[in-house]
């Protein structure tokens, strides 16, 4: 029904349990999820998450038939100062969130790209040292369990919540194997060109979130912000991304009883988009393909 490489993100079904979002998404139509795993953001997976409930939750995404591309979770913020105890206990989280991406076999684990605040803890450069720092060793860690580390930057409620405060995050990420999530609604909340974003960041976008926005709110549908899909995926796709997409709709413009709908007519505009265009003369548009099948 939607494009395979279109997922929906089971944080734009936060308000149900995870069993009823899963069932939503999948008979929606779609094959594919991001599994949320963010404390007061969405609640899908428990933040205290030890093995009973790694395993509850990864029956539960078993017996939805769904495939997972990545687990959006959150190990504290990367650029506070740590002592050896608080590094330990950050450690465990991150060793119980990287077997619940194995047993889930998502392809990643998305962390954030530092604290929910702007201003740095020392000072710019040394904060972006530390983050880097922290998802470098997270992603060593993650190779060990056979899974990617990704990170979502920019984001604009996040330490890194601009175009350079992203690149510079990028830059210190290079050569690392640590990937970059791209999220529309986050670049245009905070005043950014998705277009430019992509230029920067050639070569480094691992996954895509899909959410509109304007400037200072990331809350709204698609088609209701300034998020221009159409010339941001014909980027994308010019630059040789081949990577998936997902519907992070964390919106407050429809209601609960609305937001199904909503997420299907979001699911099909978005599945046109990454479809590439066959001109009409091609004997593969669906015109002349129709035409030879009531011609045989």
């Amino acid at each position: 029904m939607f494009h395979t490489r279109l997922g929906c993100s089971s944080i734009s079904f936060r308000h149900q349990d995870l069993p009823a979002a899963l069932r939503t998404i999948g008979g929606l139509g779609f094959e594919e999820i991001d599994l949320g795993a963010l404390p007061g953001v969405c609640n899908h997976v428990p933040y205290d998450l030890d093995a009973d409930a790694i395993t509850a939750v990864a029956a539960d995404v078993a017996a939805s038939g769904l495939r997972v591309r990545s687990v959006n979770g959150d190990i504290g913020d990367l650029n506070a100062a740590l002592d050896a105890d608080r590094q330990a206990a950050r450690d465990l989280h991150l060793d119980a969130l990287l077997t619940l991406t194995a047993k889930t076999g998502a392809k990643a684990l998305v962390l954030p790209c530092g604290a929910l605040n702007h201003e740095p803890v020392r000072s710019l450069e040394e904060d972006l040292d530390t983050i880097a720092a922290q998802l470098v060793r997270a992603g060593e860690r993650a190779a060990e369990f056979g899974v990617e580390l990704w990170t979502e930057s920019l984001h604009f409620l996040r330490f890194c919540w601009n175009l350079e405060r992203a690149e510079r995050l990028a830059h210190r990420l290079a050569g690392s194997g640590v990937g970059v999530v791209m999220d529309f609604s986050h670049i245009v909340a905070s005043g950014e060109d998705p277009l430019e974003y992509i230029e920067r960041h050639q070569g480094r976008i691992t996954h895509v979130h899909l959410r509109d926005a304007v400037p200072g709110n990331i809350n709204l549908s698609i088609g209701n912000g300034r998020a221009d899909f159409a010339a941001g995926l014909r980027s994308l796709a010019a630059r040789g991304y081949s990577g998936h997409f997902s519907l992070e709709l964390e919106t407050r413009d429809v209601t609960h009883d609305e937001r199904p709908a909503a997420a299907a007519q979001a699911a099909s505009l978005i599945t046109d988009l990454i479809r590439p265009r066959t001109p009409a003369g091609d004997p593969n548009h669906p015109r002349n393909l129709n035409n030879r099948q009531g011609a045989s």
